[in-house]
This record gives structure tokens, sequence and C-alpha cells, in this order.
């Protein structure tokens, strides 16, 4: 019995143990120096960025590129390649990849090789670190970890940067570059570079949480996001933790009327910027039609700004549900707003479209990543779409988009969404992004 006992207690610690494994208690952002992979503790990062033109310092010591202009809050710049006497690699554009870390009360930009991801670990894989890691001297690590056959060089950046006295030998060019002068207020507003290259925390865990995907179709609305969001959030919580973050993120970046009528005043500015078109013959493709309201919506503007146009919109959406409602809906005319009642017929169980507006749309259950068999295109309907696709997918809708508009040909896109290039001409921003095919 007591052989048995003691075998029961092993099998519970071993469980207890794999538990406490399995649990990741720690988050880092993981980088690269001189070849190796190394992580700094996620609550020291304010932000992640690229930048260049430093301005220099005179007699600073040699891992201090300068000081840095980062909305107003003049940071010094560590390059922690030289700090480390570590082989510098170049970048061809001048571009630096920056994490920028907030230590104490303090703010520093640190120049890395390579910025990679975020990764969870449990503390209790830390190992010490060994004097191995020769390259770096031993007291600026905290310990070592292997997560999925990587192994992690987790830097000390508090002792790094640490005011005490005992540490000063590597700080008096830093605190030349950064002494009270430099210090940083404590509400800042944090508000990173957010273009299209930069791994941001922020955009990793949108795609994560919310599928949405950060690039230059959204960039300017992320970039004043993100400082409403810092303005408003301790470092503490600043991070998306879960869906409900995210959303709250994303509630400001959906277009007006979303997935509903738009009313008169929005029917009026959509209205008012469509173009003279040189035939009646008027072709729409409408992406993501949900149950078709704004779909009707479109149908009816297009009908009351060309009265003699013979329309046809595809009308697409992968919700099957929602698409087989769409083309039988009945609705109560005060639910309709004004500019669309001329169009409304009654019947025994209510309003609906008359046979014109429904004989225009072409509602079908279609995957827009499939092959489009369109024909040239006058119109694109396609609000709030790209953001949800991975950029990938992005990049080859919008190359769609110039392929089936027809010269002079509109997109409509989301508030918060641009097109760039020349072959894009804008004719309306805000609430309306709108942009004419120039070709």
């Amino acid at each position: 019995m007591a052989m048995i006992k003691d075998l029961a207690q092993v099998n519970a610690e071993l469980q207890e143990q794999k538990e406490r494994i399995s649990t990741d208690d720690y988050k880092m952002i993981t980088f690269s120096l001189g070849g190796k992979d190394y992580g700094v503790d996620i609550m020291n990062v304010k932000e992640i960025a690229k930048a260049d033109k430093f301005t220099y310092v005179p007699n600073a010591a040699s891992f201090v590129r300068g000081v840095y202009n980062l909305r107003g809050d003049i940071i010094p710049i560590i390059d922690l390649r030289s700090f480390f006497h570590l082989p510098l690699d170049h970048k061809a554009d001048g571009q630096e990849n920056m994490l920028i870390l907030r230590i104490e009360d303090r703010v520093y930009g640190t120049i890395v090789d390579k910025i990679d991801k975020v990764v969870g670990i449990n503390s209790g894989t830390i190992q010490p670190p060994h004097p191995i890691f020769g390259d770096i001297n031993i007291k600026f690590i905290s310990g070592v970890v292997e997560k999925q056959g990587d192994l992690y060089i987790i830097l000390d950046v508090v002792r790094i940067f640490s005011q005490s006295k005992e540490e000063e030998k590597p700080r008096p060019a830093i605190a030349e570059a950064g002494g009270a002068a430099y210090k940083a207020p404590e509400a800042a507003p944090a508000q990173p570079e957010m273009s299209g290259e930069t791994v941001g925390f922020i955009r990793d865990n949108l795609g994560a949480l919310q599928h949405f995907f950060a690039s230059l179709v959204n960039e300017n609305w992320l970039d004043k996001r993100f400082g409403e969001w810092a303005a408003t959030h301790t470092d503490v919580d600043i991070q998306l933790k879960n869906a409900s973050d995210a959303e709250n993120f994303l509630v400001s970046f959906h277009s007006p009327h979303t997935g509903v009528f738009w009313d008169d005043d929005y029917a009026g500015m959509v209205r008012n910027i469509l173009p003279e078109l040189p035939s009646n013959n008027i072709q729409v493709w409408n992406l993501g039609c949900g149950k078709g309201y704004e779909t009707y919506s479109f149908a009816c503007i297009l009908k009351q700004r060309y009265p003699d146009g013979r329309i046809r919109i595809w009308a697409n959406d992968n919700d099957i549900m929602a698409i087989s409602q769409a083309p039988n809906q009945v609705f109560d005319l005060e639910e309709v707003p004004e500019y669309c009642r001329p169009f409304m017929v009654n019947g025994k169980n209510g309003y609906s479209f008359n046979q014109v507006i429904k004989d225009s749309v072409i509602f079908e259950y279609h995957d827009i990543l499939n092959d489009n068999p369109l024909p040239d295109m006058d119109f694109i309907l396609a609000r709030d779409i790209l953001s949800f696709l991975s950029v990938r997918d992005q990049e080859k809708m919008i190359a769609q988009f110039a392929e089936k508009l027809k010269n002079r040909g509109m997109v409509i896109l989301g508030r918060n969404e641009q097109l760039q290039g020349g072959e894009w001409l804008p004719v309306a921003s805000d609430p309306i992004s709108a942009y004419l095919r120039n070709s």
C-alpha cells in the first residue's frame, strides 16, 4: 500500500509540474541581434517603430546613435548592437528597427536587427544565464528559455538602463543623451509608426482577435486610433488581451450605417460624388452585401442619379443565410429612408422594393477571393471589406478593382480605408472614401 501511495504522489507531482509548465504567464517581444534570438519583457516595451535621421550628440559613447523626436518627446537612441559589440546589419533604406522601451520614468529607443513577434512562455521554464553567452555581458541577461525549438536570451533592460550607482559605467553617455530634458511625461500619448512593415502588438492582436489586418489601406486611421487608445489606457492595459478589447479598439473604424439603410444625409453625399457616365448600361459590383440593406440603398441612389440607366448590381456575400433572405425582404415604411420610398410598393405583408429595383440586383452566394467572372464595372462598392482580408488578399482585391473598373470608374471603400498609387484619383473622403480609376 505504501508503494501505491508513493506512486500516486509521484503521478500527482508530475501532473502538477506539467500543468505549471503549460501555463504561459510571461510575454516577451523577440528580436535578433548579431544572428541570435533575444527577448525582452513585454511590460517594458512601449511601442515598436522604424526611424532614421537621428540627431547626433557630441561626445556621446559609440553606442548612442543620437536623439530622436518621437511625436514631441526627445528620446535617446541606443544601438544595442554597438552596446554589446556585435556586428551591425546596415539597412539599405536607412530605416532602423526600434523597440521603444519605458524604464521607470524614462523612455529609450533601442535599435535591433529585426523585430520578430510576441512569445508567451511559462516563467518557470526560464533558466539562469550561462557564461557560454560571452558575446553579451552575463549581468545584462536575466535568463534563457526554449520555445518550440528556438532558444531565446532574455535581456534585463532594467539593469542595462539602471540609474543605480553600481551600473554607472555604461551609463554616462546614455545620461548625457537622455538627461532630465528627455524625461517622458507621465501621460505622454503613445502613437507608434503604423507602416505596412511595422510589426506592432496592437496590429498583431487585431488580426488574431478580430481578423482585422493593418496595411497601407488603413494605416492613417490606425495611427490616429492608437494615439487615442494610448491616451485613455495605462501602459499595463494598453495591449489588446481579448476579443472584447479588440472590438472596442475598432469601434470607430466602421463606416456609417453599416449593414442598414443609409440615411438621407449620407445618401445625398454619395449621390453628389457620382460622375457622369458615358453609357446608360451601369454595372456595379457590391462586395459583402449581407442582407442587402446597403445594396438597396445604393440601387435607389443610382436610379435617382441616372433615371434612364439600365442598372445591374452583382451583390455578393459568403453568408448563405443573409444572401438567401436579401431578395425577399419586407419592411415597415417607417424603417425606410425618404429617398427609397418612391421605389417601394405595398403588399399584404408590408412594403418591399418595386420590380425595377429588384430586377436591378442579382444576389449571389460567393466568396470574393475566388474567381470573379464579371464584366467591366462602373462602380465597385466595398465598404469596410479590404481591412478584414489578409494583406496579401487586400493586394489581390485591389488589383482586381483596377482590372475590373472601367476607366474613370469609381470604387467606394470604407470610411477609414484608402488606396494609394497613381492609378487612383481620390474624389471624396470622410465619411465617404471614393476613388476614380485613373488610367
